[in-house]
C-alpha cells in the first residue's frame, strides 16, 4: 500500500504572510489526518519562510497522541537541519541538496560528488532511530550508491514526470522511473516520490510503479484544497492513489 504524507509548507507559507498564527500549521495537519493521510512532511529552511522550528515541535506534540502516524521532515543537512531532526527524532528524515535560497527542491543527490560528506550524517541518524531516505533524480545506476552510502529510501525526484506527463515524452519518463525503482529494490532501498504529483498524473505513476512506499504532496495538495477543503481534497488524493488507473491497490 503506498502512503499519502501531506506537505505543510505552504500552509504555514500563508500563516507567515500574516501575524496572527492563521491558518494554523497543527490544526491542518490534524484536519489531514482525520481525512486518512498517513503521515505529516515537513521542509524546514534556514530562512524561515515557511514551517518554523516551533512548528516541528507542535507537530510532534500533535502526532504523540496518533500512534502510527509519520511524521517526516526533510532538507539539506548541511544547513541547520540536523538540530531540528535529532531534537525531535521523526520517524523519517528525508535529505534534500537544496540550496538555501532555492525556491524548491529541484534535483536529487549526486553521490560521486556527495557520498563521502553524507555517509556519517546518514549513519548518526539512523544511530538515533530515523529512517534516512536521500531525495534522488531518476537514475537506475545511482541507487546502488545510496545504499552503499547507508540510506534506508530512496524519494524519487518526480518534476520531470510531471512535466512529461500527457504528452509524448510520458512514456519514456515513466520507463526511466521503473527502471529506477526496480534498481532501488535491488539494492534493498524502499522507494518513496514526491514533486509536483498531483490527483491527475498519480494514478499513472503508482501504476508503472506499483512498489512506492510513500508519496508525499503539498503545492498540488494545497492548491486542490482552495477549491474543495483539506478533508475531501486528502480523500481525493487517497483515492487517485488507490485507483491506479483503475486497479485496485
Amino acid at each position: 500500500m503506498t502512503h499519502l504524507s501531506v506537505n505543510l509548507n505552504k500552509v504555514a507559507l500563508l500563516r507567515n504572510a500574516r501575524t496572527l498564527g492563521t491558518p494554523s500549521v497543527t490544526r491542518m495537519a490534524a484536519i489531514a489526518l482525520d481525512a486518512g493521510a498517513h503521515g505529516i512532511t515537513v521542509h524546514p529552511r534556514p530562512d524561515g519562510r515557511h514551517i518554523l522550528t516551533s512548528d516541528v515541535h507542535e507537530l510532534v506534540q500533535l502526532l504523540q497522541a496518533r500512534p502510527g502516524i509519520e511524521f517526516n521532515i526533510e532538507g539539506n543537512p548541511f544547513h541547520g537541519l540536523l538540530d531540528i531532526v535529532r531534537a525531535v527524532r521523526p520517524q523519517q528524515c528525508t535529505l534534500v541538496p537544496d540550496d538555501p535560497g532555492a525556491a524548491t527542491s529541484d534535483h536529487g543527490w549526486n553521490l560521486e560528488r556527495d557520498a563521502t560528506k553524507l555517509a556519517p550524517v546518514i549513519r548518526s541518524l539512523k544511530e538515533s532511530g530515523i529512517r534516512v531516505s536521500l531525495f534522488m533524480d531518476a537514475e537506475p545506476q545511482a541507487m546502488a550508491q545510496a545504499r552503499a552510502v547507508g540510506a534506508d529510501r530512496v524519494e524519487l525526484y518526480t518534476e520531470p514526470y510531471a512535466r512529461a506527463f500527457g504528452g509524448a515524452d510520458e512514456a519514456r519518463a515513466l520507463a526511466l522511473y521503473r527502471e529506477t525503482a526496480d534498481a532501488a529494490q535491488r539494492a534493498e532501498l524502499g522507494v518513496n516520490a514526491g514533486h509536483d504529483l498531483n490527483c491527475a498524473n498519480l494514478p499513472r505513476f503508482l501504476s508503472a510503479l506499483p512498489n512506492v512506499l510513500e508519496v508525499s504532496i503539498g503545492h498540488a495538495l494545497i492548491a486542490d484544497a482552495l477549491e474543495v477543503g483539506l478533508a475531501q481534497t486528502v480523500r481525493n488524493y487517497l483515492a487517485a492513489i488507490a485507483s491506479r488507473e483503475g486497479k485496485s491497490s
